[in-house]
């Protein structure tokens, strides 16, 4: 058989037009970055050692005695300072006694195997000369859905991707998101509906939004942000009311449209709140060790609230929705969204029944969120 073909860093990026080199965009530049980490590349960011991704690198012989985590997760290896744990995701270097293996790399990166692996160190934080870079590093990972640690300095098996970390603020640039297409899409709800499917070259998730009904400019129309939730919308799962959020949302467009009014559903493919699917499911196994939601991101290393809510207004402006009346129990949401220049004219209660399974879930919104329930 012959050798499959498999991508390297250097085959991306540099291009050439009548002989000359044309370098990469600083959004191609992020993308590739992505790319990379998930295929366990090293990065390479300006200022910083090279960084070798704890999860996901594929030279099993690399070993280095420094990792580069989270405050959050080096809080809990009892190595961050009071002030540093005040910022849970501000980047943190640490020297272990010995030098680290993947394996030994990953038993750190990821809390939720600390039952299983529960010997760790000594380890002591170093000082951090290239704070700005690493930073950017751990941004990164978040973005690729991988554990935001790194060994540092190690020996890599693969050509290095190079970033600079100016490079993510061009990349969170919303404008570069466009309505792809939209067609008739009768749902079991409202029949009367069309999906808009939305995509920016920044980004690999297509976003979409149900219009539910006729697109009325003399009525306000009722709008939902709903965040992508594989387990609840597809599942059923009953550790979050996502699904039955997402149903009671179409079932209240349908009545806005019985009335006379439309509704808009916007489904943001942000799942488990930004982190991503394999990490909303670390999460979930120290939930079940006891930690709620926001302790459990951020034994993670990973934000409690990540979400891109300038996304979400960028698709209302594409559709021509300026003032809106905002299904939800989050005042964050509405606040985010005015920042955008979105007016909410009204917050509208998204109430839903417990159950058993996602009790804490809730109460730990309400209680530690700033979610309303009345």
């Amino acid at each position: 058989m012959g050798k499959t073909f498999r991508p390297r860093p250097a085959d991306y990026g540099v291009f050439s037009l009548k002989g000359a080199a044309l370098t990469p965009s600083p959004s191609r530049r992020v993308a590739q970055a992505i790319d990379g980490l998930r295929h366990g590349w090293p990065l390479a960011i300006d200022g910083a050692p090279l960084l070798l991704p704890a999860e996901t690198a594929i030279r099993r012989e690399a070993s280095t005695a420094r990792m580069l985590i989270s405050a959050a997760r080096a809080a809990t290896l009892q190595l961050a300072n009071q002030r540093e744990a005040a910022r849970p995701h501000a980047p943190v270097l640490i020297r272990a006694a010995e030098q680290l293996d993947l394996g030994a790399a990953q038993a750190i990166a990821d809390p939720s195997l600390d039952l299983a692996a529960p010997l760790k160190g000594p380890f002591r934080a170093e000082p951090l000369q290239w704070n700005r870079a690493a930073t950017a590093a751990l941004e990164l990972a978040r973005l690729a859905g991988i554990l935001p640690a790194f060994l540092v300095g190690a020996e890599p098996a693969d050509e290095p991707v190079a970033v600079e970390p100016g490079d993510l603020e061009t990349f969170a640039d919303t404008q570069a998101l466009t309505i792809a297409t939209r067609a008739r899409l009768p749902v079991a709800a409202c029949e009367e509906t069309e999906i808009v499917a939305f995509r920016s070259a920044n980004d690999l998730r297509e976003h979409v939004a149900l219009v539910i009904g006729t697109q009325n400019a003399d009525r306000i129309p009722l709008v939902r942000l709903h965040s992508e939730c594989l387990t609840g919308d597809i599942l059923g799962s009953l550790k979050c009311d996502c699904g039955p959020q997402l149903d009671t949302a179409l079932s209240a467009m349908a009545v806005e449209v019985a009335q006379g009014g439309w509704g808009v559903l916007l489904y943001l493919r942000q799942e488990g709140r930004g982190i991503g699917l394999i990490n909303k499911l670390r999460a979930y196994r120290l939930q079940d060790q006891g930690f709620d939601t926001l302790e459990a991101n951020r034994r993670l290393g990973l934000p409690e609230e990540a979400r891109d809510f300038p996304v979400a207004a960028r698709m209302m402006d594409l559709l021509g929705l300026w003032s809106i009346r905002l299904l939800t129990n989050n005042p964050a949401k509405v606040a985010a969204l005015q920042q955008c220049g979105i007016t909410v004219a009204e917050r509208v209660p998204h109430h839903l029944a417990p159950n058993p399974h996602n009790a804490r879930y809730l109460a730990t919104k309400r209680d530690k969120s700033g979610h309303l329930f009345e």
